[in-house]
């Protein structure tokens, strides 16, 4: 694992944390993987109904359930008090890239009228979301990819997986690849996910403040975004 660690500038090393698998229990950590990813693509592709509710449901309780009786602890899933130190690095990171954000809607030219505010009351409910996808991709999907292909494989692993659950959405897939690249460094060195969530959720509002409703279709993914009609 030192070699990993190696391969990021020194000045940014942070031993590797990486739980070793078992042969015999690769196969299981794979299906886990492989059963909750089907089920978000599943409901992602699936019209709006009760059947997509359901489906996120026990798409919800089948990681919840998984990563209850799994073989990670609490601190190891990043559930223990955040560090401060870490806390400080995340937060500011994702809080300089959020002042990007709205820079890039208007070279790109991507930000025109109309433009969605998000409300209050759907501000705090997208946290808690935010926080939720992050409990999602760290706690469980990390997790199990850096006990199965080592840390630095996982992290870039675990991004592209998040990406695609984003598809096709351009602004959203580009955005989640580079937001999954840096939440799962961070979440590799510093193993929490509460100010991961906070920035996730900083970043995903700023993206609906910085984008036109025109490309990003409500911030929806799947066939949600393809049935968008303003």
């Amino acid at each position: 694992m030192a070699a990993e660690s190696k391969s990021f500038p020194e000045i940014l090393a942070y031993p590797s944390t990486a739980i070793p698998v078992a042969q015999a229990g690769r196969g299981s950590l794979w299906l886990q993987i492989s059963l909750v990813y089907a089920l978000i693509i599943i409901a992602c592709w699936t019209p709006e109904s009760l059947l997509k509710v359901g489906l996120m449901v026990a798409t919800a309780g089948t990681a919840l359930l998984l990563a209850t009786f799994g073989r990670y602890t609490g601190k190891e899933m990043g559930l223990g008090f955040p560090p401060m130190r870490g806390s400080l690095l995340i937060l500011g990171w994702g809080i300089l890239f959020a002042v990007t954000l709205p820079m890039i809607g208007v070279l790109t030219g991507l930000r025109f009228p109309p433009v969605r505010i998000v409300p209050w009351h759907g501000a705090w409910q997208y946290a808690l979301w935010a926080l939720m996808q992050q409990f999602a991709l760290q706690s469980f999907f990390y997790l199990r990819m850096e006990s199965l292909i080592g840390s630095r494989r996982a992290v870039v692993a675990a991004a592209i997986l998040f990406s695609t659950v984003h598809l096709p959405s351009p602004v959203l897939t580009v955005g989640t690849l580079l937001g999954g690249l840096f939440f799962c460094e961070m979440f590799r060195r510093y193993r929490t996910i509460i100010p991961l969530g906070v920035i996730h959720a900083l970043l995903g509002l700023t993206i609906a403040a910085s984008f036109s409703d025109s490309i990003l279709h409500r911030m929806r993914v799947g066939i949600g975004y393809l049935a968008f009609h303003p």
